[in-house]
């Protein structure tokens, strides 16, 4: 009895001491508190604007592991509970300065459903706009709070929220013994769109609170970001969960639940499938050969031990990412989807590349790029083209051929649906800056990426930001463009009201489109190419050889939407048909690691 007594007496008292602690957490946070259906979170005033609060490492879902992994996330509800800063909120990825997460090897927790909010200081007297960051990074890197978008509330009054969502093969797979074994929402494949989605949900009942109003939601992201834009537009599960959307350099690739196991390698174009991931599994002993306990032993596994096969095992293929798998993701596909009035928002949606799109990896391949230490191997090499021409073509060739793919094929598919504010852009600042390394404007232009710094005032790109965004008023009147844009957007679905013109909207009869670029170079134009008369145009160019010309064609109809192996075969009567281009890219590539010890300059 005593026992007892005295668990009931530790009970209590612990409650009470909890109960203390947030008593005192709430006084001395008092102005900058806030209750969610997460628990109090104490805000602090950004480091970079003092008019904008930030309230950070906010749980949305609960953490994603054990039994819970590839499941649906679960809701986190604890009002009473604190919530502090964590230390280390990133998913589990492949360390990487340049996508945020440093370190060595793979890194982050599974433990990683968090959001961050920052809004104006007056969020208690008024309710903003609420812009909601979906990151990029390919869907296996990046996390909420790379990018610092307190310069974006401030100027646009907005509140904007940005969040984690799980990577890689823990956010996207698809094998028998996972699906095959759970029911409902956990039978889907695309774990890390249901993130997202939860994420909106707690968003929509929970952001009034901080100054954001719900009924007015524009998601915005990029690349991977943008992609995830797409799918969250094609999925009958986020209805009502948003208002307006903003694609910047999105894509529409998509995999059949078939292709994302690739069951005995059965898809070339795919080398990561869960299939042979697991066979390299079995084959390293880190889990059982018996089919009966694969669901278990795979639950069990170490999550950075899961991640680092996938990026141990190298090749030309795909990892499968967002998937066909009829719950999330329409068995249609992402562009099917988008075009099928079933599933319409009908919601003013903006949608853009850059002009340089491809040049971010054109760039650093030594295809392409001469290297030369000129001074010491202390410091870094100098970075030159090889041949100008040759890379221009495939520069502009590849990223053409990606605005027509991301951006005019996605927009057509929606208004086919019966989307009628579409607005399309295409993102050509290139003012960059040379170093005595390389010349950056010529390189990169305006690549892949480039312009997310004008939307968030904070300026990086990598160890070259210096480089890329040199201060000054051109990059100042990006900015000003640029935010005022997506700020006019998000408040009443028109981004054209603070522009010196008319932004005129988007139809496959009038594909027109922005040059976003500093004031003297904004314009209108139209798309003056489709896809096709693009390729076409590079079987009477004498530049590249017949094997390059085949490489670009492959490249520009394998990339941003899903692989278009039919066209790439009918091309050009044929011309490339007999050609292993896989094994052409394999040759060429292990030719470059031989000599340098890697592709990359880098």
């Amino acid at each position: 009895m005593m026992r007892w007594v005295l668990v009931i007496f530790i009970s209590l008292t612990a409650a009470c001491a909890d109960f203390d602690l947030l008593t005192n957490y709430i006084e001395s946070n008092n102005a900058l508190r806030v209750e969610t259906s997460s628990g109090v979170v104490g805000g602090q005033v950004s480091a970079l604007v003092n008019n904008v609060v930030t309230w950070e490492d906010i749980p949305f879902a609960q953490p994603p592991t054990g039994d819970l992994r590839w499941r649906s996330p679960r809701p986190f509800d604890a009002p009473n509970r604190i919530i502090q800063p964590r230390q280390d909120t990133s998913c589990v990825q492949k360390a990487s300065d340049f996508a945020g997460a440093p370190g060595e090897g793979i890194v982050g927790t599974e433990d990683c459903l968090y959001l961050d909010i920052k809004a104006p200081k007056d969020y208690l007297t008024t309710q903003y706009p609420v812009m909601f960051w979906i990151h990029g990074g390919g869907n296996t890197s990046g996390l909420k709070d790379y990018y610092d978008y307190s310069k974006l509330a401030d100027t646009q009054k907005v509140v904007v929220v940005t969040t984690n969502y799980r990577l890689g093969a823990l956010g996207w797979f698809a094998h028998p013994a996972i699906q095959g074994g759970q029911t409902g929402l956990d039978k889907a494949a695309n774990f890390g769109t249901l993130d997202i989605i939860e994420s909106l949900k707690w968003v929509r009942n929970n952001i009034s609170q901080f100054g954001g109003d719900p009924s007015n939601v524009t998601i915005f992201g990029e690349s991977a970001g943008a992609h995830n834009v797409f799918a969250l537009m094609a999925s009958p599960l986020a209805e009502g969960l948003f208002h307006k959307a903003i694609s910047q350099s999105g894509y529409t690739t998509s995999d059949s639940l078939e292709d994302g196991y690739n069951k005995d390698g059965n898809n070339p174009l795919i080398d990561r499938g869960s299939w042979q991931i697991i066979t390299a599994l079995k084959g390293a002993g880190l889990i059982g050969d018996e089919a009966e306990s694969l669901r278990a032993d795979l639950k069990q596994l170490d999550a950075r031990a899961l991640v680092g096969f996938y990026d141990k095992k190298e090749g030309l293929g795909t990892i499968p990412l967002t998937m066909r798998d009829g719950i999330v993701i329409p068995a249609s596909g992402l562009i099917g989807a988008l075009g099928d009035e079933e599933y319409a928002k009908n919601i003013p949606v903006m949608a853009g590349a850059t002009k340089d799109e491809v040049a971010l990896w054109h760039g650093l391949h030594r295809y392409f790029m001469d290297t030369n230490y000129r001074f010491t191997k202390l410091l870094p090499p100098i970075i030159t083209v090889k041949n100008q021409a040759l890379f221009d073509l495939w520069v502009r060739i590849r990223s053409h051929a990606w605005k027509l793919r991301g951006v005019d094929q996605p927009l057509q598919a929606l208004e086919e649906a019966g989307y009628s504010d579409l607005y399309a852009y295409r993102f050509d600042w290139d003012h960059q800056k040379s170093s005595i390394f390389a010349d950056f404007p010529n390189i990169l232009g305006a690549a892949h990426g480039t312009d997310i710094a004008f939307v968030t005032g904070d300026y990086k790109y990598g160890p070259i930001a210096s480089y890329m965004y040199p201060e000054g008023s051109e990059r100042e009147q990006m900015e000003r463009t640029m935010m005022n844009a997506w700020g006019s957007f998000a408040r009443n679905g028109d981004p054209d009201v603070v522009l010196p013109l008319t932004w005129t909207r988007f139809t496959t009869q009038n594909p027109a489109y922005l040059h976003l670029d500093k004031d003297e170079l904004l314009k209108m134009d139209t798309e003056l190419y489709s896809l096709q008369s693009l390729l076409d145009s590079i079987s009477i160019d004498t530049i590249p050889s017949d094997l390059e010309k085949c490489l670009i064609v492959w490249e520009s109809l394998v990339n941003v939407g899903d692989p278009d192996i039919v066209a790439f075969n009918q091309w050009n009567e044929s011309a490339c048909r007999d050609i292993d281009i896989r094994r052409k890219q394999q040759d060429i590539n292990e030719a470059l690691r031989v000599e340098f010890g890697s592709i990359s300059v880098m």
